[in-house]
């Protein structure tokens, strides 16, 4: 008997759950940081405000409509370099890469899209913020903030920089109320380094899917294209060939021109993997098919609306 037996899966020859990170929908310090490696001042130009090109929402929607499937977004409460952090940060480069040049979540443009991709059918969950993984407290007032702009509640997410203890990170998430984690994995490599299927890490309802690829760890597309689709169509071969839940994590940012060739790549992905008989979707909506062994409170159950 398959796993995916009796999911939204159930005929499907594996499941290719597609989710994005929403880590910086704005191009702000990254123009000046551009113009000056590339040595081309045409990235200048994105600090104008009619441009921004890390606006990546509709053109993710529309490929994602166009082939019939939908997405996990993931939306980051962050805190602010300027407004949360210590002064000493500001001397410490890893405290700007961490904090600087982020959004919030009380920006009406990015309240709009969050309510835009839940009516439209996409899964919108909660990206764990740096150090959230290991303060309940903070994920508590993070995942509500969420809900808060849905009316409803969430079933799960991914915590930023795939940050994780297990199993601790684990007992946080399902205190908080979520029911799924898609944390798991490797920014530096690609592959199903932990299994095939989700796990229940407490033999309940909490399942955790991990990351079999992340853009950023296969060859440059642009560069080396038979590479990286390679990659791609080698991973699908083997989640077929085990039946199993091959969860990808693509930036919305890498669907700009700056990252040349990803979109393509993304696009091909998805192609051969409905070719290949996979079923594609959110990761909430194979999480909320799957039959839990162990009841939840319906009082505490994050319904989708």
């Amino acid at each position: 008997m398959s796993w995916l037996d009796g999911t939204v899966a159930d005929d499907a020859a594996f499941a290719l759950c597609l989710s994005h990170d929403v880590d910086r929908p704005y191009k702000t310090y990254q123009s000046l940081y551009y113009a000056l490696t590339d040595r081309d001042p045409r990235h200048l130009l994105d600090l104008l405000p009619d441009r921004n090109p890390y606006w990546t929402f509709e053109r993710v929607m529309d490929i994602e409509s166009n082939h019939g499937v939908r997405s996990s977004w993931y939306f980051l409460d962050e805190q602010s370099l300027f407004g949360d952090r210590p002064t000493a940060d500001l001397a410490d480069p890893s405290a700007w890469r961490l904090y600087a040049g982020r959004y919030s979540l009380s920006d009406e443009a990015v309240r709009d899209v969050i309510r835009k991709l839940d009516r439209d059918g996409w899964e919108v969950g909660l990206h764990g913020s740096f150090e959230s993984y290991r303060d309940t407290a903070m994920l508590a007032t993070e995942k509500s903030r969420i809900e808060e702009i849905l009316g409803h509640g969430i079933l799960g997410g991914r915590q930023h920089y795939l940050n994780c203890e297990r199993p601790d990170t684990w007992i946080r998430q399902r205190a908080v109320g979520l029911r799924y984690d898609a944390t798991p994995g490797s920014r530096d490599a690609y592959g199903f380094r932990d299994r095939y299927e989700p796990f229940r890490p407490f033999d309940d309802a909490f399942v955790v899917f991990p990351v079999t690829v992340m853009e950023q760890t296969l060859p440059d597309p642009e560069t080396e294209w038979d590479r990286a689709w390679n990659v791609c169509e080698s991973l699908l071969g083997e989640a077929r060939e085990n039946e199993a839940a091959m969860s990808v994590l693509w930036h919305p940012r890498y669907f700009s021109d700056d990252y040349a060739g990803y979109e393509r790549l993304y696009r091909r992905l998805i192609e051969r993997a409905l070719d290949m008989g996979a079923w594609i979707g959110p990761l909430g909506d194979l999480y909320a098919s799957m039959d839990h062994p162990t009841a939840v409170d319906p009082q505490s159950t994050p319904q989708r609306q």
